[in-house]
Formats: C-alpha cells, structure tokens, sequence
C-alpha cells in the first residue's frame, strides 16, 4: 500500500484523540458525565444505580484538511483512475494547508450513584486519545506528483512543514457531589499511558529539481521527536504500559441561576506524559537525492527518503533521552437554559451556548447547540465557528429514558456526506473544494441497573434485613437458616 494511503487514512479515520462534542451538552448521558464531570447522570426516584456501556464503545472523531491540496489528495485517494490533480497547487508561493485530527473512545464506562445525601456519583473509565495538528505546503503535494511541476530552480523554504501527533491510553477515576440545589462541582483524574509520538518541525528548505533526470535534491533543517518503537508497529504496541507514564485532571462547575440558567464551566485534560529514554531526539541538517520521480513507485521513495533525513542527525545531534510532552488542555465556559414548549410538557427545548478554548493552542471554537426533545426522543441542531473561520452545522438523534440511552451524530455533517460521496466514488465530491474536507461522526450506548435510586419518602421497597447472595449461599451450605 502506498505511504501517501497511509498518511491520509490514518489522519482522517484512526485519529482523534480529544474529540469532545459539543452536541452532548447538557444531555445528561454516561459520556456527558465523564467528558463535562459536573453534569449528573443519574435521576433519583427513576434511574437505577448502576450505569454501564457493556464495553461497547462510545467515541467522537473528527478530522479536516483546509487549502489547495484538497482536490489533489481526494483525486489521488478516491478517483477511478487515481492521479493528483494539481492545477490549483501553487508553486513556490508559500501556501500551506492545515491538518487537524482528534479522537477520544471509550472503552469502559462504569458509574455509580453512593448516596442521595449530596447527590454523590462514582466512575471508572478506560479511553483512548489520539491528537494530530500540522502544516503542509501545496509544493509537498506537487511532489508526489510530478517533477515537472517545478519549472524554476533552485527553491527555498518550500517544504517547511510541521506535524506532531500524540496517541495515549487514559484510565480514569470520576467524583461529582451536588453541593446544593443550585451548585454542583465535579473532576476526574486520569493516569496516562503513552503510546505514540511523533513532532518534526523544519525549520528551512532547499531544492533543487531535475526533471530530465527525474529527481530532486533536497535539504532540510529542523528537529524531530519519537518514541522509538523497534521493528514494525504491532497491536501490541497499542495495549496499555507504563513505559511512558503521566497525569491529567479535568474539572469543572455547575450552577444553576435563580433565572433557571445553568452556567458551567471545565478545565479539560490538563495533564502531561513523559515519553520513556528509548525515544529520539534527532536535530537534523541533511540532504539527500530522490531519483525516481516519474515511476510508480515515487510515493514510497519520497515517503522513505523523507524520514531518513529527519533521522540523519550526526551523532552529536541524535540520541535517546526522554523527554514530557502536555495534552491538549482545553478550558469551557457554557450557558444554557430549558424551556418546555407545550402544556402537557411533551415538548422541550434547549439551547446551549459554549465557548472552548485550547489552553497550549490556537484553537478556539463557538457553539450553539439546540437541543428538542419530545418524551424520549431528542433531536439537536448545532452549529460551530473556529479560529480558522469554518462555520460547520451538525446533528444528533438519540433515545434517552432514565435507564437506557444510545446516540449517534455528526458536527460536521454538510462535510461528512461530501467526503462519505467522494469516497464512494462521486466525481463531482472528489473535485468539490470548499472551505476544508473533513468529517467528524459519533456514536454512543449505555445502560443502567440494579435498585431503583429511591428517596425514603418515596421508597417502593422497606429493607427487612434480607441477607445477600453471599449470606444466603452461607446459610444454606452451613444450615444457618432459620
């Protein structure tokens, strides 16, 4: 399989790692109370006390790519007769395209509630996180390509490109108490357990082509972060060690208005993972000859040539050590209020307006998620706007009683259906350039059970001092019984 596959697979499917979605505000489910740890998700006198996702996973991941290189990519990846298209790559003008990819999965969500005197709920979690950001130029793309593309020489700083990518498990423990009526406070503290990390970061370029000859030298200067796995990536590399071990918190806050506005703020994965003395610190300042261009195996030459020059430091200049690296730490502040629509309170709809900030990042997003909700069934209608100026509507349909709930959506939905089409083959979706490709797409389930969360007053069942499973297996193998 080509490298250039990969690459893009990789980003817009396999990653996400902190996906949080928005749409799930102030819904109440399992996932909205380990992702925003003030919210309840239990209700006393209708729920029961355990909650559950019988390891099914619920997750939310999203992924986009702005620029020129839209086209050239989803022609190369998705076309009947793949080739890049590269008419709208700009050559030497210093145009870049930004990458971005998150996921978050959860594999185990358990949670209980301990006591009506505080409204207080207990969980464990296990997750996995992926989080991805970078710059590409359009002259990367034009490189894969054709040499021919290139009619000038020499060029400078044409392929001063960025990435970092980070995978980690997240195992975690969660605590939410209602102080009282109109205040609640919760947090969940994580230990980390690092996977995968990859940065380069090129600081300046050089290059020169030949298109007689059908290569391309090329010189590139920056440094470059692993943790260096040896051999080839298995499974197993995926399972949980604590080979490179860190923390996270997330905490955050509930009040309720005398005007019945529910104000909630988060501080999100702010945390660390300090990668073990096995990975690499490589400051390279090479170049290497990529011959080769016009054969069908270009891609892998220009793909394996690549790496080896970010791994060609001189011996001074690359080593092992470790080093700590922070997660994408995010910091929320929402406001919503409910209103029911008709008299026989069937109708209920409610508007949720959040504002996230990434705290190591540029990354801002605005949000306003409506939530209507008839008896069990709720339909919500987003819409975002970032720091890059994508405006993105999304939509969510879920089934929600006191003790079962399952969801499914898209906050990008527009974008989604256009790259689900493109990538069943639909010419016109593969050659669409819009603000960005993209997708995004989440799914959910849990369940809850045991006893009826039951205030005394209201209790259906008087405890007579009934013995257990355990006391009752005891007396009957011991004849204590009376």
């Amino acid at each position: 399989m080509n490298k250039i596959y990969i690459i893009f697979c990789f980003l817009l499917v396999s990653l996400s790692v902190s996906a949080q979605q928005f749409t799930q505000y102030n819904t109440g489910t399992l996932y909205d109370s380990f992702e925003n740890p003030s919210v309840r998700s239990f209700i006393p006198d209708s729920s029961r006390q355990y909650a559950f996702n019988f390891f099914i996973p619920n997750f939310g991941a999203n992924a986009s790519i702005t620029g020129d290189i839209q086209q050239a990519l989803k022609n190369r990846l998705f076309s009947k007769y793949p080739s890049y298209k590269s008419t709208d790559l700009k050559i030497g003008k210093f145009k870049y395209n930004h990458l971005n990819a998150n996921v978050n999965a959860y594999g185990i969500m358990l949670k209980t509630f301990t006591s009506l005197n505080g409204d207080v709920e207990m969980g464990f979690s296990y997750q996995t996180k992926a989080e991805a950001r970078g710059l590409v130029s359009d002259e990367t793309l034009a490189l894969f390509d054709n040499v021919a593309n290139f009619k000038g020489n020499p060029y400078d700083g044409i392929f001063n490109n960025n990435f970092q990518m980070q995978t980690y498990n997240q195992i975690s423990y969660s605590y939410r108490e209602r102080i009282n009526k109109q205040l609640a406070f919760g947090f969940k503290l994580s230990a980390l357990l690092g996977v995968k990390y990859s940065k380069f970061n090129i600081a300046s370029s050089h290059a020169v082509f030949d298109s007689v000859k059908s290569q391309a030298t090329i010189a590139l200067r920056g440094r470059y972060y692993s943790s260096y796995i040896p051999g080839q990536p298995s499974a197993h590399d995926y399972l949980p060690s604590f080979r490179n071990p860190g923390a996270s918190i997330t905490f955050g806050t509930s009040y309720l208005t005398d005007d019945k506005i529910t104000i909630q703020a988060n501080v999100k994965d702010l945390g660390f993972i300090h990668w073990s003395n096995r990975s690499i610190i490589s400051n390279f300042n090479n170049s290497t000859t990529i011959g080769g261009l016009d054969s069908k195996f270009r891609e892998d030459s220009i793909y394996n040539s690549v790496i080896s020059l970010l791994r060609s430091g001189p011996p001074a200049n690359e080593h092992t050590q470790s080093f700590t690296t922070k997660t994408n730490a995010k910091a929320e502040l929402s406001a919503s209020k409910t209103y029911w629509i008709d008299y026989d309170s069937n109708f209920k709809y409610s508007p949720t307006l959040v504002a996230s900030k990434e705290l190591w990042y540029n990354g801002f997003t605005a949000a306003l998620v409506n939530h209507v909700q008839y008896e069990n069934y709720t339909f919500s209608l987003s819409g975002t706007y970032d720091e890059l100026n994508l405006f993105n509507v999304g939509a969510q349909l879920m089934y929600k009683t006191p003790n079962i709930e399952i969801f499914g959506g898209s906050e990008r939905l527009l974008n989604t259906g256009r790259l689900a089409f493109a990538a069943l083959g639909n010419q016109t979706q593969i050659d669409h350039v819009g603000s960005y490709t993209g997708m995004d797409l989440f799914i959910g389930f849990s369940l809850k059970f045991g006893a009826v969360i039951e205030h005394p007053m209201n209790a259906s069942f008087i405890p007579m001092g009934e013995k257990g499973f355990f006391g009752r297996l005891w007396g009957r193998l011991f004849k204590t019984d009376k």
